[in-house]
């Protein structure tokens, strides 16, 4: 069995701020499945095509029995932005997968020959779902995990290991109660009953992975965001005391530009990008964002880069 404690003590040298155990067994899939089959996910079609897998991660590490995953807060105070928090720093991908890397090299010379595949969010794994299988908290209205002291400013890794933790952490109990905040700020309406997200009507899915033209209903509702949405988390009231995160993640220079600077986007302002999440993007779709955003802020399109 692996010591989870000497496990969380390793990660949160490194980095990682929270740290939780679950056992890897499958997921009951029914949630996933209703959602695809309600057409939730469309745009997304790798969802589907690796909904097994999302299931069962020992389709990902064969005999894998622990599924630990990692945590690190991303708030920082800053000025109002067109921007996601998570996006105003260098790319949490890139953060995460070298203090991944780190973690691992510390697990192999403490357990030899154990088996071990690392993820960080673009991996087939549900990591929310195993975050709240581990205790890291619960899954809110919005679909964001939510930390009851630390809110849902949270960025997620997770390690696959094949071999048992000598202990796992327990489901926390839901606390959204009867609070409707995020499902009532969101511009577009994208927040449904149920825990359930309609990618579909969501500026997070638009801005950052629709490669086309958005849906005529929403180009008019997209509101200040240019990359990413934060329009439910800022209205949560468990992310009212949020405390800084770690420094890796705090703004760059980036963030405070005004949306016309991005509709204007050229080679030395691209550059400036480099290594960002923003990048996923590309210069084409954060001027095609800003242009629809401007298009209903008559205000900031007199604003000058």
């Amino acid at each position: 069995m692996v010591n989870t404690a000497y496990i969380a003590a390793c990660a949160q040298k490194i980095g990682f701020e929270l740290c939780g155990f679950a056992a890897a067994e499958p997921l009951e899939g029914g949630f996933l499945r209703q959602w695809l089959e309600e057409g939730l996910g469309e745009g997304m079609p790798w969802l589907k095509e690796t909904a097994d897998v999302r299931l069962n991660v020992q389709s990902l590490l064969p005999r894998a029995q622990t599924v630990v995953v990692l945590a690190c807060p991303y708030f920082h105070p800053h000025p109002p932005s067109v921007v996601a928090r998570f996006a105003r720093s260098r790319d949490y991908h890139k953060t995460f997968k070298g203090w991944l890397k780190q973690l691992m090299a510390c697990l192999r010379e403490a357990y030899p020959g154990m088996g071990m595949r690392a993820f960080v969010d673009s991996g087939p794994v549900l990591e929310k779902v195993w975050a709240a299988k581990a205790g890291l908290g619960f899954v809110g209205k919005n679909g964001c995990l939510i930390h009851p002291g630390k809110g849902s400013w949270l960025l997620l890794a997770s390690l696959l290991l094949d071999e048992p933790a000598d202990s796992v952490g327990q489901p926390l109990k839901e606390a959204c109660g009867n609070c409707r905040a995020c499902i009532e700020a969101c511009p577009t309406g994208a927040i449904l009953e149920g825990r359930r997200v309609d990618a579909r009507l969501c500026l997070s899915f638009h801005t950052i992975e629709n490669r086309g033209a958005w849906p005529e209903a929403l180009r008019g509702r997209s509101g200040k965001w240019v990359f990413g949405c934060d329009s439910c988390q800022e209205v949560c009231p468990h992310n009212r005391k949020a405390k800084p995160g770690h420094a890796a993640f705090a703004p760059r220079p980036f963030a405070l530009w005004p949306l016309q600077r991005f509709l204007e986007l050229g080679e030395a302002e691209h550059a400036q990008l480099l290594g960002t999440s923003l990048m996923r993007a590309k210069a084409e779709g954060l001027r095609r964002n800003a242009a629809y955003a401007l298009s209903e802020n008559p205000i900031a399109q007199e604003e000058k880069p």
